[in-house]
């Protein structure tokens, strides 16, 4: 049974075995800001009657981007402000019907879930940096750059020292991927390690620190580099994915994207 776990002063996490998926909560004078809202309305509700043990009232929700299992509990908490990049929006709404109809098929255990999910963009749009005072504290939500997407938001709570990665880190497995852009990764998140003042929660997986997003970092730019190799013709495929950081068969997708992006394929 998971359990509310604070990281800092009123920040909690909430650890969920579905996803392996790290839910984040921050409490101000006014209210409490929620980061994600999980999988489908159903796990959000659970989500939002768990909130309730922290005993306010939930004001604000950042989805960290566009991916379902971040933004399909939305519909579950009303008329709150709901907070991501600018460019969240249009591509949740573009791709939800094929994630449902995929994702019907390959986890049929959820598959009524899926099917019942109302997908519900968030309104509140963030180009670069805005804050958001929760009273009596500010949180503020950044752009750093493009990495697991084009339009991850981290979330920052000076006073307590805690950032929310969002899927920019990945604490237990290999990041993912195929929606991603290798080539900028790595400095989006030089830019998030100047932030780093204390705890460190990822999207999924365990509260890191600052040591765990320097080896994160070193594994995305062997990525990135391996992939300019690949696309130049200086570099074997198959030798470049057994020198990648996440095993042979791991890196082969990472790797092929890069290669993808040096060669001017992604938009």
């Amino acid at each position: 049974m998971s359990v509310w776990h604070e990281i800092g002063d009123r920040v909690w996490i909430r650890r969920y075995l579905l996803l392996d998926q790290t839910i984040g909560a921050v409490a101000g004078d006014d209210g409490l800001l929620v980061v994600d809202s999980r999988m489908s309305h159903r796990r959000g509700a659970e989500l939002k009657a768990e909130l309730r043990e922290l005993d306010l009232p939930v004001r604000w929700l950042v989805n960290t981007h566009y991916h379902y299992d971040h933004t399909w509990g939305n519909s579950a908490f009303g008329m709150v402000e709901l907070w991501a990049h600018e460019r969240c929006p249009v591509t949740l709404l573009a791709r939800s019907e094929d994630w449902r109809a995929r994702l019907v098929t390959e986890d049929p255990e959820h598959a009524e879930e899926y099917q019942e999910v109302v997908v519900v963009p968030p309104d509140h749009l963030l180009a670069d940096m805005t804050s958001i005072d929760l009273g009596g504290r500010t949180v503020e939500l950044r752009f750093l750059g493009r990495g697991h997407t084009d339009s991850d938001v981290v979330v920052r709570v000076p006073e307590a020292g805690v950032l929310f990665a969002g899927d920019l880190l990945e604490n237990g497995a290999p990041p993912y991927f195929d929606d991603g852009y290798p080539l900028d990764w790595p400095a989006t998140i030089e830019a998030l390690l100047a932030l780093v003042a204390g705890p460190v929660a990822p999207g999924h997986g365990d509260v890191a620190d600052r040591s765990f997003v320097e080896a994160q970092l070193a594994e995305l730019r062997l990525v990135a580099d391996l992939g300019r190799q690949v696309a130049a013709g200086e570099l074997d495929f198959s030798i470049a994915a057994a020198r990648g950081p996440y095993g042979p068969t791991a890196s082969r997708s990472p790797i092929d994207r890069a290669a993808a992006q040096a060669r001017g394929d992604l938009a």
